[in-house]
Order: structure tokens, then sequence, then C-alpha cells
């Protein structure tokens, strides 16, 4: 475990105001990631400011809830009346509930972010400036049997020990008053939990932060526990069979968005002999609980090939949740039960799964778990890794508090937890298609012949969403190597998919006694066979989810009423039609649903309608280039031009649930081609 570097710098923090003070320490503490992890920990300074009545009134500046102390910034401080909380101190109790209510009066601005859960622990603390985090290194010491005699041997009576409790009104007072006995304490160990320190001077209040958890990084350094080294080559490749047995996992979990880690730091631990019991113990914190679960799956496979993989999974699920709804009736209060699933699954010689709502909670998760397993090494050195127990663990799963901020997250977005793979999504409909999954929830795998212009395309999806929703993959509809690469990344980045949108094509013009059976080829290679293999790729990936799926054919009006000179691209899309129906055949006993769009010309900025293909079909109809479109939008009834995102709105009703119920379906967009009714 590495030490904490002290980052405070005198120069930056000259001339600050209190509250520019503190969101300088904060941001310095939230820059470790050893220190804070994914917006743990929280800060606070008292300051005197003007209330709203124009007085001097002694204020505390607290962590809002949700901020990051890596981003601080002043606005992420509430302002809370001292006057107000602290005679609080004198109550013999106050639930969580009561206690937020008060914070909500106590407020300097009413409108302000929510002030932290430990609110009350800063303001009963005398001294200026408190800081807290979940320091690996004081986790590592206190997560262990031996825990308070090490915290003592680390630290003497320089700080005083607290018995794990859940953060709130009693946790806050046991505290306060400890400051205020001994006015020598320089902060406190908050067993299972993590440190807290505090000082009249900010800059102290830090630097005697990083010098506690560096002593215990000493202590730790002094017997080392080390992990062996990583297993051996699997056959084919460890990343190889992580994508093949992906879905099927992700789909055992039914999380949302799952990630594979095969970092050498987890291959070590899941090869280590006592990480089963380690993972069993759970989180190494109740922060972290709130993001990894109260523990991981592990797996141990007989051997290391697909089938044995997911076989071994699938057992260890069944136990896993067996134990979960007992653990549950033996704790419920009258609580509802949370989804029985692991979030963090661990496979002994292949690496680590997690599975969550989206990429970025995933991410986060994984980022936690990485310092759950350097705390649980850390600890294995110290004495042996404990968690919780199993009464204190339920508390925290099961905290009222949490549970309410989840009742007041929004509805989900009707592509949640999805995965899209869209085929030629560098093309004009096919980065419509992506951009509007992506606004509606879905994580979306660009695919594309063009690779650096698809990555642009993704690109600019994550940059308008949240991290990690889009994917740029190079492939070419036409190659099955490279089709099956794209959905092995796929399972790898998101661990599936579960909507293709098979969109890919080009467009050739000639009348059939001019066509070349080169050209012939040319167009059913990309218009229709390739149309099958991401078809069949997707399929066989959909049936190891378990949990249907969505196939979303962008076809052609030429499919119902062809175009004359059009006979090669016509042909070739009237098989994909085909295909699609076949599919949804085939598809229908696994819940999987298979549609088709069917566009007319679609001209903004559209590969489709090259120079060439606008000439040839304008000479075709007699008219100049220049009238095409116009040409196109005058044939259609509702005399209008379709967009891309005419076509885009068509796809997410197919791939969403609106159209659950249908399945071998072909939709207009056209206009209003009469030609082109189905009949």
């Amino acid at each position: 475990m590495e030490r904490v570097k002290d980052l405070w710098n005198d120069s930056e923090a000259a001339g600050l105001s209190d509250i520019d003070t503190l969101a300088y320490a904060s941001r310095l503490l939230g820059a470790d990631p050893g220190l804070v992890v994914w917006g743990g920990g929280n800060t606070s300074i008292k300051t005197t400011e003007i209330d709203f009545r124009g007085r001097q009134t002694p204020v505390l500046r607290v962590k809002g809830s949700g901020s990051d102390l890596k981003v601080a910034k002043p606005a992420d401080f509430p302002g809370v009346r001292l006057d107000d909380v602290l005679p609080l101190i004198e109550r013999e109790a106050m639930s969580d509930e009561d206690m937020v209510a008060f914070l909500a009066h106590a407020l300097m601005e009413p409108s302000s972010p929510r002030p932290s859960i430990e609110t009350l622990l800063h303001a009963f603390v005398p001294a200026k400036c408190v800081l807290h985090s979940h320091a690996d290194a004081v986790v590592a010491l206190t997560n262990n049997p031996s825990g308070e005699a090490l915290v003592r041997e680390v630290f003497g009576d320089e700080l005083d020990i607290v018995p794990y409790m859940r953060p709130g009104f009693r946790m806050s007072r046991l505290i306060g008053e400890a400051a205020r006995r001994n006015p020598n304490l320089k902060g406190v160990v908050l067993m299972n939990h993590g440190l807290v320190t505090w000082h009249s001077d900010p800059r102290e209040a830090y630097r005697l932060h990083i010098e506690m958890a560096n002593r215990c990084v000493n202590r730790i350094a002094s017997t080392p526990f080390r992990l062996p080294e990583a297993p051996a080559a699997v056959p084919g490749g460890r990343r190889a069979l992580a994508a093949a047995v992906a879905p099927a996992i992700r789909g055992m979990l039914g999380n949302g968005i799952m990630r594979y880690d095969g970092a050498p730091e987890v291959l070590r631990f899941v090869d280590w002999g006592g990480a089963e019991a380690a993972a069993r113990q759970g989180a190494a914190t109740p922060d972290h609980i709130l993001s990894t679960g109260r523990r991981a799956l592990f797996v141990a496979p007989d051997r290391l090939d697909a089938a044995s993989v997911v076989s071994a999974a699938r057992a260890a699920l069944d136990r896993w949740q067996t134990e979960y709804r007992a653990w549950f009736a033996a704790h419920t209060t009258g609580e509802t039960m949370l989804s029985p699933t692991p979030r963090v699954l661990l496979v002994k010689g292949l690496g680590m799964f997690c599975a969550w709502k989206d990429a970025r909670a995933t991410d986060t998760l994984r980022d936690i778990y990485h310092h759950t397993i350097a705390i649980m090494q850390a600890a294995e050195g110290l004495g042996g890794y404990r968690s919780l127990n199993d009464a204190l663990a339920f508390i925290n799963e099961y905290w009222p508090l949490e549970l309410y901020k989840l009742s007041l997250a929004p509805p989900e977005k009707q592509l949640a937890r999805k995965t899209a793979l869209v085929t030629g999504a560098a093309g004009t409909i096919g980065a419509a298609i992506a951009r509007r999954f992506a606004q509606e929830g879905a994580h979306v795998v660009c695919a594309d012949l063009d690779g650096a212009k698809v990555q642009a395309i993704a690109d600019g999806i994550s940059r308008a969403n949240p991290r990690n929703r889009a994917l740029a993959v190079e492939m070419d509809v036409t190659s099955e190597p490279a089709v099956r690469a794209a959905f092995e990344a796929a399972a790898l980045e998101y661990g599936g998919v579960d909507i293709l949108v098979s969109n890919a094509g080009f467009a050739h013009n000639c009348p059939v006694e001019s066509l070349t059976l080169e050209d012939w080829r040319r167009s059913l290679d990309v218009n229709a066979t390739g149309h099958f293999l991401c078809a069949r790729e997707a399929l066989r990936m959909m049936k190891q989810q378990g949990n249907g799926g969505a196939l979303v054919f962008i076809a052609t009006k030429n499919v119902t009423a062809p175009g004359k000179d059009f006979a090669a691209y016509s042909a070739a899309k009237a098989a994909e039609a085909q295909l699609a129906k076949v599919i949804a055949l085939e598809g229908g006993p696994f819940g999987i649903r298979s549609n088709i769009v069917n566009p007319d010309a679609v001209f903004e900025g559209s590969g489709l309608w090259s120079a060439e293909v606008v000439a040839e079909r304008s000479k075709s109809y007699g008219i100049a280039p220049a009238d095409l479109p116009d040409f196109y939008r005058k044939r259609s009834l509702l005399n209008r031009t379709v967009t891309a995102s005419d076509v885009a709105e068509a796809a997410l009703f197919f791939a969403g649930p609106r159209s659950a119920a249908t399945t071998g379906a072909m939709l207009p967009v056209d206009a209003g081609v009469k030609e082109a009714f189905v009949r």
C-alpha cells in the first residue's frame, strides 16, 4: 500500500477565504484514491457569515450530500447555522429522519444541497476544520480481529477509537463529547469505517490527516502479505474466454451493464487460496456497501473453459441468492427486499465481472473493489481480514435514508441498462440512431468500416452523455471474423448486446442488362449477407443472456416498391427483409423480436447518396441532380422530406418497450409513398 502524498502548497492556499480554503483542502484529500474513492468522505470549516437578517452568525460549511471532494468548489458546501445545531448535543437521541428535517431548517441558503449525513459530527467537534476519509490504510488496520489493539499501537492516545456504528446522531454526539473532554485529541478512528482529524488551522488538519494515514501505511509495510503470482495463461486467451462467458453471466446477474476486469492485481487476488473467504467477509466500509453491495460472489470452476465457468457461476449464484434471502429473513423488520443479486463476481483464474445500472456506476464499483482487494491484502498481513457482522451489514444495506434517496431518483429511460450495437454508425442514419438511443439511456456500440469517423461519433456521444456510454469498433459487416470481434468487444465492454440495429448498406444504380456480376455480388454481400452475419451473432449472444432482445433491420422503401435501375440494391434488401421475418419466427420462443424499418431517401449527409448515385438516380427519373431531393419530397403524400431523425424514432420504437408485443413487422418511414403500401 503506497504512502499518501502531502499535496498542500502554501503559495496556492495563501490569501484564500475560509470557504475557498476548505474547497482547496477537500480537493487535495479527494485527489488521492487511497483516501477518498468516488464521492466518499466529508469535510467542514467553521466561520462567521452575515445571515439573511444582516447579523454576524457562526456557520458550519460542510460537504453537501452527493458532491465529490476531488472537484470540490465553494458551492458544494451548504452552510448550517451553528447556533441552531449545537444545542442538539444535549439531546439523548435523534432519528435520522428528524435530524435531516432539522438540518433543512438550519441552512443559511434554503436552496443549497442537503448537508452530509455526518454534519452533526462536524458541528459538535469544537475545532475549526474537520476532515473525514475512508483511508484504505486505516480501514486495513480496523478490519481484522486485532483492530483496536493495532489502532492503539499506531496512534496511542492521540486518536480516540469509536466502535462501529452507523453514521448519525449517536455517533456524532459520541465523537463531539470525546473532543470536548480532551482538548488534546487530534481525531478519531472509526472502526470498519475510516479516519477523522481536526485542527484550528485547515492546513494542519490536512497534514495531520496525511500523517495519520501514513502511520498506518508504515505499520502495514512492517508485516507485508504477498498475493501469489498471476495464474498461468488460459488456452485461447483470457480475454477471449471472458468475452465468451460474459453474456451468460450478465444474463444471470441481470443488473444492467457489465464490465470485465483482468488486471494483474485482480488475477493475483482471485488465484489466492483465501480469496473466497475474504470475499465472503464483505465490503471494507459501509460506504462501499452502497456501491458494491454486501459481498461479492466467488466462482471456482473446475476448468477454465466457457461451459465450466458458466456452470460454476450458475451454481455459485444459486447458493449466493439462497444465503441472501436467508440473511434478509433473519434481520428484516418489514423492509422490502432489494434485488438478491451480486454486483461483483470473481472467477478464479479469470478475473472480475462488475455489473450495475450503467457504465459509470459499474466503473465506480469496479474501482471500489480494487481498493477492497488492497485492503484485504493489507489486513491479511496484520492478522486477517474481517468486515461487519451480518446484523450491521443489514443495517447499512437497508439504511432508510439511502433507500429514501433511491426513491427520489427519476424514472429510468426506456433503454436504460441496455446495450445496442448499431452497424453503419458513421453514416447519417446510423449516427442519428446511435445518438438517439444514447439519449434514451442505452450504451451504444458504434460499428462501421470507417474507424476514424465512427470513433468521432462515439466520442461525441460520450461527451453528450454520462461517461463510457459509447464504444467505437471498426467492422466490415461482410467479414465473419470482424463481426465476431465486434460482438466480443461489446461483451467485454458492456457484457453483451440487447439490441442490434442492422443498418450498414450501400446503393448501386444500374439497369439489369448492364449490371456486372461483381456489383451484384457486392450488393448481396453488404445488403444481405452483412445483415445475416450480424443477426446470427446477435441471436447467439441474446440466447446466451436469456433476457430476450430486439433486432431492428433498416431496410428500404424498395422492399415493397422497387425502383427502376435499382435491381442489385432492391433484391438484396428484399433478402434482408425476409431474413428479418425468419428471425422473428426463430427468435420468438426466446423473447427475441425482429422488425423492419423501411425508409425512403434520406439525403442529409448520407454516404448512401453519393454524387454518383445521385447522378444515376436523377438520370433514371429524367431530372437534374439538384432537383432529386425535391422530387422525392413531392412524390410523398405528406409532401415532406424524410430525415435521419425520422428513421431513428422508428428504430427506437422497435428497440424499446413500446413495441414489446410486436415482431415481424414492417414500418415505412417514407412520408407516404403510395406505391410502397403493404398489400
